[in-house]
């Protein structure tokens, strides 16, 4: 599996006519080695060979998952790999993570440092199987846990209070943890996209947003569903169907070939055509893996096109200040003959 990534990252090595890369940023040592740590680096040429350093905390455990890795002990993990380098061969650098500091001191001994940006994150965006189906059961456990706290919710708990119950319940189903800190917005709160839960309690006819995710085996699940708590009032009822229309026009045009822009204008569209254009300012969606925010990212000055078996996020909102707001969310990936949904949990509008 991990041989396969080096080599997927070789070929772009290839095309950008580098010698190899040097890869610092913890996630994506992960990605190609299998070693979680604070302290690795792997160099991987052109040609699909690799090199990992780390330190001895991670020594005994990169020995024992790197395979088809020749493993290197130093601390100055960097610098070790580009001694035993291409010499003075291009090497491409994480432009979007290395320190300038690192940088400024790894080129004064390595003229062939070349920065480049999203080179493993592009090659991250195709997942294999094995990260769908850990994602598959993040999704799972997300939407387990938000079952068992939907029920728990009325006039009198605290936003505060909704968002540790989510959390808990997601670690108690399996979650390595919280794939982010989880939004909880009730009322008028509801108009602050990423508002972070506060002790305002819960109100009968308010509208209560929650954005949360759980982390399982690396892999991250995202997802929003926005319930009613009492009967809705017309306008919230109106607010939540336009959202919903928007976020189903938005998940129908996930398909591989798409452009970004594509797909967060099918969704987009159905909003601004509602006359709501201005309350809708954040994009349609984002990947997810071993990080939150991956690449692609959905929106209107986005550029590229979907692959197949690319997970992404289709998350429309309209958020009306000082009365609140409507956002729902799923995590899908996508297929030739159609996307797959990961968060199955239902788009109702639950009147609790």
């Amino acid at each position: 599996m991990h041989a396969a990534r080096r080599a997927r990252l070789a070929g772009a090595l290839r095309e950008h006519e580098a010698a190899a890369a040097l890869v610092t940023w913890p996630v994506n040592v992960r990605y190609l080695t299998g070693l979680a740590s604070s302290n690795a680096a792997v160099l991987v040429t052109a040609t699909g060979e690799a090199a990992l350093a780390t330190d001895s905390r991670y020594l005994e455990t990169a020995q024992a998952v790197c395979s088809g890795v020749e493993v290197i002990e130093d601390r100055d993990v960097a610098g070790a790999l580009l001694k035993r380098g291409p010499g003075a061969a291009r090497v491409a650098v994480e432009a979007d993570h290395m320190p300038v500091g690192l940088f400024q001191r790894l080129s004064a001994e390595h003229a062939g440092l070349n920065p480049a940006g999203g080179l493993v994150e592009a090659v991250r965006a195709v997942k294999d199987e094995g990260e769908i189906a850990a994602l598959r059961r993040a999704c799972a456990i997300t939407g387990e846990a938000f079952s068992l706290v939907v029920e728990r919710i009325a006039p009198g708990v605290t936003e505060r209070e909704i968002a540790r119950w989510l959390e808990a319940a997601m670690v108690e189903l399996g979650a390595d943890k919280p794939a982010f800190d989880s939004i909880v917005a009730s009322g008028p709160n509801g108009s602050i996209p990423h508002h972070s839960p506060s002790d305002r309690p819960v109100e009968r006819g308010d509208l209560v947003t929650m954005d949360f995710g759980a982390r399982y085996d690396g892999y991250h699940a995202d997802m929003t569903r926005t319930v009613a708590v009492g009967p809705p009032a017309a306008w919230q009822r109106d607010l939540y169907d336009l959202v919903r229309q928007a976020q189903r026009a938005g998940r129908h045009a996930v398909r591989p070939g798409a452009t970004a822009h594509e797909v967060d204008a099918a969704a987009r569209d159905v909003i601004a055509e509602a006359g709501h254009a201005g309350r809708f300012g954040h994009g349609l969606g984002h990947g997810v893996g071993l990080e939150i925010h991956e690449l692609p990212f959905l929106g209107p000055g986005r550029t590229g096109r979907l692959e197949d078996r690319v997970p992404i996020t289709v998350e429309p909102g309209v958020y009306l200040p000082g009365r609140g707001g409507v956002r729902i969310e799923d995590t899908l990936v996508t297929r030739g003959d159609g996307p797959e949904l990961l968060t199955l949990t239902t788009k109702e509008l639950l009147v609790l």
